[in-house]
């Protein structure tokens, strides 16, 4: 564990130093100032509560840019180093495989921890401030918002890993993490949109669409923070949360084995190449 914790504070390290915890921590700030200052305005005339508006808007700013951050970290972490010819320095040393993955993984989520709370604290701080009437839940459904944002990020680093992991050369691993993002963020979801278009209006099984709805860790974030509470009636994603069968505790076991099971993957794939 020693070993772990060595690496994941030399990523912290090379993250201040390239300006990547204060880049996105300023990124994420002033994008949930700006959303929070625009959405919560019309609060007063519908009577809705202004932190409830602003979990709407920073999930579906999550769903955006929390990938892209992620990825963006995570997509030359093993083939960048091995480039560079860091890696095999860094294997001279009495660390196993395993350990560096880990420790880049560690080391990264605390980055995209520290943006995310910083950045979005930053939000709910200023209402709190302004002195907006908010309630025990809407505080319970902002820190459930929080955390699972990490976890979404947690969920794209890995995938990052593996993507890193299996190619030579970091300009093919970032080609790869775009095409990621791509597919995860929006070819996905127009794909599911063009399907239920050409349903013309027939049910679809429950089942099959919890499934579909799973095989997207974007997808499940939504459900997780946009289809209970208020913020199902302000994202219009009730209706769907009222037909299928998934619930918090299978969202958050999804998203855990997104992060999983491509890190496993990852570090077995590491585990057998050559340097």
């Amino acid at each position: 564990m020693k070993n772990v914790l060595i690496i994941a504070r030399k990523e912290i390290r090379e993250g201040l130093r390239n300006r990547w915890v204060l880049g996105a921590t300023l990124l994420l700030a002033a994008l949930a100032l700006t959303l929070t200052s625009l959405g919560s305005a019309p609060t007063g005339n519908v009577g809705v509560n202004k932190l409830d508006v602003v979990i709407v808007s920073l999930s579906s700013l999550t769903i955006f840019l929390v990938p892209l951050i992620a990825l963006l970290l995570s997509h030359d972490a093993i083939v960048g180093e091995m480039e560079r010819g860091t890696m095999l320095l860094l294997l001279s040393y009495p660390i196993g495989r395993n350990q560096v993955i880990l420790g880049k993984f560690l080391g990264h989520i605390a980055i995209l921890s520290f943006a995310t709370l910083c950045g979005y604290g930053a939000a709910a701080l200023a209402l709190a401030i302004t002195g907006a009437d908010i309630d025990a839940a809407s505080w319970w459904a902002f820190l459930n918002m929080l955390g699972s944002s990490v976890l979404l990020g947690a969920v794209f680093v890995a995938i990052g890993y593996l993507a890193s992991a299996i190619v030579s050369e970091r300009s093919t691993a970032g080609g790869i993490a775009i095409g990621i993002w791509l597919l995860f963020v929006l070819i996905y979801d127009m794909a599911l949109l063009g399907a239920l278009v050409a349903a013309r209006g027939h049910a679809i099984p429950s089942g099959l669409l919890d499934a579909v709805l799973l095989f997207n860790p974007t997808d499940a974030y939504r459900m997780l923070n946009l289809g209970s509470g208020e913020a199902s009636a302000l994202s219009g994603l009730g209706g769907v949360a009222e037909h299928s069968g998934l619930n918090a505790a299978m969202l958050v076991a999804a998203l855990a084995a997104w992060t999983v099971v491509p890190l496993a993957l990852a570090a077995a794939v590491f585990s057998r190449r050559e340097l």
